[in-house]
């Protein structure tokens, strides 16, 4: 068994239990060895409500602060949508590192989760 495939085991066995729609949606996280990309989801529709990603930033920071960075950014795109709480789906990655950083920023955004 490959990591990719251990992740993927990981994830689908997450998604077995969480779904989001328009009221809660469902904040899913995908990191890349480069960027980190996280989007709001509707299951019940299958829409991406909001998104947001490191591609566009261009200041040179460390992966942990892009994280960070995009955890704000997320936050702040949701509330500009009317959403307020999320149900966060981590993807199949341990919640630690980027992806705690990005948690974290959002948290202090103002999503609950």
């Amino acid at each position: 068994m490959t990591k990719l495939d251990r992740r993927q085991r990981i994830k689908a066995r997450i998604r077995k239990k969480i779904s989001g729609t328009a009221q809660k949606p469902r904040m899913s996280i995908f990191r890349s060895n480069a960027q980190i990309y996280v989007q709001l989801i509707d299951d019940e529709k299958g829409q991406t409500l909001v998104s947001a990603s490191s591609v566009g930033i261009k200041e040179k920071m460390t992966k942990q602060e892009q994280a960070a960075k995009v955890g704000a950014l997320i936050a702040q795109a949701a509330k500009e949508a009317g959403i307020t709480e999320v149900v966060f789906d981590r993807g199949g990655y341990l919640y630690h590192g980027r992806v705690k950083q990005l948690a974290d920023a959002a948290r202090e955004g103002g999503l609950k989760f």
